[in-house]
């Protein structure tokens, strides 16, 4: 027997899920940027999630939104932080962090995260209004 969360009702929302555990894992990244600005050798982290889902609804082509969404296989999308331009550093301490970047990564992400966090809300919300 199926059950309503094994059914294309909740494509979007595991979608949003997997998006916004990505926002929340590239906020700890960028959080960690600026606490170690002024470490020593300490290489900038950062979390591309929007690659994966981009290559994972690209799979799909010539196919609705609704299909590719539905296509997508959540096993795949993993976002995971990595360390970025590992070989750069315009400091001589090897340190790669520039503090006022990081910071407009910041709100970027927060902005994301918010919109994210609107998009699963307003599902429920479509999701409730046709179960009435």
């Amino acid at each position: 027997m199926s059950s309503l969360i094994d059914t294309n009702v909740f494509d979007y929302v595991n979608v949003l899920d997997k998006a916004m555990d990505a926002s929340w894992i590239k906020n700890e990244a960028i959080s960690n940027n600026i606490a170690n600005a002024d470490t020593p050798g300490y290489k900038r982290q950062d979390v591309n999630f929007e690659t994966q889902l981009a290559k994972a609804l690209r799979s799909s082509r010539y196919k609705t939104m609704d299909a590719k969404v539905g296509d997508v296989k959540m096993n795949r999308l993993n976002p995971i932080a990595y360390t970025d331009y590992s070989g750069f550093s315009y400091r001589i301490d090897g340190n790669n962090v520039d503090p006022d970047t990081e910071g407009v990564y910041l709100a970027k992400n927060q902005v994301v995260y918010q919109g994210l966090y609107q998009s699963v809300s307003e599902e429920f919300k479509n999701l409730k209004l046709v179960m009435k």
